[in-house]
This record gives structure tokens, sequence and C-alpha cells, in this order.
């Protein structure tokens, strides 16, 4: 009895040690991230990938801190690279769960990138693909409020070309706002990212 008593508090210690080493690996990756050091957070987030195989955070951050820096890099190349690297974490996780609203938000983020890479080029080939990324989403999650804000968003970006009615996509900023308020991250590590956008487009749409 002794030795099962033992055996079982040894599983149990290993468990906690196990949850304790993912939780101080993400947080040591988001500190470098928000250091700015987005090399080395990419890959401190790969390397907890590897480790946790059932864990999705590691990866989407993986490809969210690639696509992030692709915004305001000016070298094609190294944006190629970025995107490449996110889009690479990215399928890892939609093989497993095609059901994840974040990552199709994401996925919408990192076209988004590459039409703003290059907009001649880009914008017709992934405009369609961002704003069917960003209907899944909703479609899985409609008070997902980066999904919401992010649809809206990408079209109040083209407006001045599409010549779009922006009060329908004004109310849908508005929405956003509000579900960013109500909206609980199920992990400490869950994506909760957006309002402070939000809030800038909620501002622009009352000039």
């Amino acid at each position: 009895m002794t030795k099962i008593i033992t055996a079982f508090t040894l599983f149990i210690c290993s468990l906690l040690s196990a949850q304790t080493q993912f939780e101080q690996g993400m947080g040591k990756a988001f500190g470098l991230w928000k250091e700015g050091k987005n090399t080395e957070a990419s890959a401190m987030f790969e390397r907890i990938a590897g480790a946790e195989k059932t864990q999705w955070l590691p990866n989407y951050y993986v490809a969210m801190v690639n696509t992030t820096a692709a915004f305001s890099e000016k070298d094609k190349t190294k944006v190629d690279l970025l995107l490449t690297k996110a889009q690479d974490a990215l399928d890892v996780e939609f093989i497993k769960d095609q059901n994840n609203a974040e990552l199709y938000v994401l996925q919408a983020l990192l076209y988004t990138a590459w039409v703003v890479q290059d907009p001649m080029t880009n914008a017709q080939k992934y405009s369609g693909k961002i704003m069917e990324n960003y209907a899944k989403a909703k479609a899985i999650d409609p008070n997902n409020p980066r999904a919401v804000f992010g649809e809206a968003d990408y079209q109040l970006g083209g407006a001045k070309w599409t010549g779009v009615d922006t009060k329908p996509l004004c109310a849908q900023v508005d929405k956003a706002v509000e579900l960013f308020g109500t909206f609980k991250p199920a992990t400490p590590f869950s994506p909760k990212w957006g309002l402070d956008r939000a809030l800038e487009s909620q501002k622009n749409c009352k000039k």
C-alpha cells in the first residue's frame, strides 16, 4: 500500500512539475517578446511546442510573434521568412484542430500581413481568404471579439478604395469593444489581445 501511495505521489509531483515547466517556459517566452526580442521569443515558443505536443498555444504564439513582426519589417525577404515560419506553426495546429476560432483569426491576420507587404500584388489574392477565415472564426465563436473586430477592421482599412458603407462596420467595432469587456480567456496564456486596436478604430469611426 505504501508503495502505491508513493508511486501515486510521484506521479502527481511529475504532473505538477511538467505543468510548472510549461508555465515557466511560456512566461519566459512572453518576457522575451515584451522586451522586443522576437527571434528569441519565437525560438522559445518553438521549443515549448516541441515538448508540449498537446498544447496549441506555443505554436499559436510562434505564428503570432512572427506575423506581428512582419507588419513592421520593410525587407521583403525577411517578411517572407517571418510569414513562412508563422504559417508552418499554424499549419501544425490546424492539422490537430479545425474548430479553434483563434487559429482562424490569426490566419486572417497572417494573410493581412501579406497584403500590407505588397498591396498591389496581394490584396486581390488574399482579401477573400481573409474574410473567409474571419467568417469561420465567427461561425465557431460568434462572440470572439478578435474575430468580430478583425473582420470589420480589414474592411474599414480598404473602405477608401472599395467605397463600402462604413456605418455597419463601425457598429461591428462597437460590438467588438463590448465583447472585449466581457471576454474571459480560458487560461492565463490564452489570446486576449486586440482591445487597444479596437478602441483606436472606434475613435476613428467617430471622427
